[in-house]
């Protein structure tokens, strides 16, 4: 401000002192005074349009020159100027960063206006609920989601719990539910969110049918045994027949076992950490074991009336739980067992692919599988013949063991069947846990081997 008062008061002196010199003795001076403070208006005037020509349109590039009070107002602004787009770039680029965030969430997001319209979504709420995250901004979400329970959960502006609706890729046989919830905030707008919880109700369903299916594989045997021990307490019975029916109930007691050692079999997988490599086991001594115990259950089952033989593959080692791996080919065998009728013929043997993977394989002749069951046969307690499975005394657990001894060695369980032709059952290993020792090579069983052959490599 001085600096102002300072230029006037320095025009008016000036003016008044021209007209003194020029016209002396007239008393003009405030004639020249005058002119100083228009002049000094005039000039006033042309950096105030400059200033405020620049201040409706602030660029950076074309900032006014100007000395005295107005250049220190335009500088000072240029600062502000600077400043705030500072900020504002910066909360500009936390903006990005929050809606980046949001849009690779698991969950869909949507922001609704008060007339429920669509301000915002991300990308995996036009997913959950079939629209265009970026088209149909500004439609109104009643118009695009037309689920009648959606619709209904608008109307009754009734949001303390979530409403369940089918997702856009929902179709017989392979269901999706999507989780659907509105939050109000600031004045009339919602935030809703969605959630697909199709895994979780798949869960609830595998745990419900699981805890029914083991109620009833645990109380059939029991009622067998309940009558055969109410028939020994109330029925006079002779001694053949007093040994028959404890043969039966020792044989439904031996089911009840087989079926609780099958689950703890299960649980212990599902509950421990994945075995490591540092145990190398001999795949001729794996698969010729579960030969072996196919040979058993086949002179019990069958009288022997089966052939059981070994393909043996090139000479191999497998990191792994040397239990587990026995355990699931033991499971694949007896399967085949069970399911060939007598005069049947059951190979087992092993391949190692261009890959260098293991595939460990239970081959059999027997009636084959039909396609529709083929996808659920590894679900604990599914039986394509339930009747059949049960008299041969299988638990309908042993496919979920393979499943998940394969799985926990970074593997997979690979089955192919033809109805009328039977079934191969492979269980494929990594090439990770799979040593090919090189033929001249000879080493302790259980040890990795130096030496491996051209396509191999050392494996920790």
């Amino acid at each position: 401000m001085w600096q102002r008062t300072t230029a006037l008061v320095a025009c008016v002196s000036a003016g008044a002192a021209l007209v003194w010199l020029f016209l002396p003795g007239h008393g003009m001076a405030w004639l020249g005074a005058l002119a100083g403070a228009v002049a000094w208006q005039a000039w006033d005037h042309r950096h105030w349009r400059a200033v405020l020509a620049w201040l409706r349109e602030p660029k950076p590039g074309d900032t006014p020159e100007l000395d005295g009070a107005w250049g220190e107002l335009v500088a000072r602004v240029r600062r502000a100027l600077k400043g705030a787009n500072r900020k504002a770039r910066k909360a500009q680029a936390r903006l990005q960063e929050f809606l980046s965030a949001i849009q690779a969430s698991p969950n869909g997001v949507v922001l609704l206006s008060k007339e429920g319209t669509i301000e915002w979504c991300n990308v995996m709420a036009g997913e959950h609920l079939g629209f265009d995250a970026k088209r149909d901004l500004g439609q109104r979400i009643r118009n695009l989601v037309r689920d009648p329970l959606f619709i209904q959960y608008l109307n009754q502006r009734d949001f303390t719990q979530a409403v369940e609706i089918d997702g856009r890729q929902a179709r017989p046989g392979h269901p999706q539910r999507i989780a659907v919830q509105i939050f109000p905030y600031a004045k009339g707008r919602r935030l809703l969110l969605t959630r697909d919880v199709t895994a979780l109700q798949l869960a609830e369903a595998m745990r419900r049918d699981f805890v029914a299916n083991v109620s009833h594989e645990i109380r059939s045997p029991l009622t067998v045994i309940t009558g055969f021990i109410e028939t020994l307490q109330t029925l006079p019975l002779n001694d053949a027949q007093r040994q028959q029916y404890l043969g039966l109930m020792a044989q439904q007691a031996q089911r009840m076992q087989a079926l609780v050692e099958d689950l703890l079999t299960l649980s212990r997988l599902e509950g421990s950490p994945p075995p490591d490599a540092s145990q190398w086991l001999e795949v001729s001594a794996l698969v010729e074991e579960a030969a072996a115990h196919a040979r058993a259950l086949a002179d019990v089952l069958h009288g022997g009336r089966q052939t059981i033989e070994v393909q043996r593959g090139p000479h191999a080692e497998v990191a792994g739980q040397g239990s587990e791996l026995a355990s699931a080919l033991g499971n694949l065998a007896s399967n085949a067992v069970r399911y060939t009728p007598a005069g049947g013929h059951i190979t087992l043997g092993w391949t190692v692919l261009p890959d260098e993977a293991l595939e460990i394989w239970v081959r059999d002749d027997g009636p084959g599988i039909a396609p529709e069951h083929l996808p659920r046969l590894t679900e604990r307690f599914y039986r394509v013949d339930r009747s059949r499975s049960r008299d041969t005394g299988g638990t309908g657990l042993g496919l979920a063991i393979v499943k998940h001894v394969a799985q926990r060695h970074g593997g997979e369980l690979l089955i192919d069947s033809t109805v009328g032709r039977g079934s191969t059952f492979r269980l494929r290993l990594p090439p990770a846990r799979v040593l090919v020792p090189a033929p001249s090579t000879s080493a302790p069983a259980g040890k990795p081997h130096e030496a491996l052959s051209a396509a191999g490599a050392t494996r920790s």
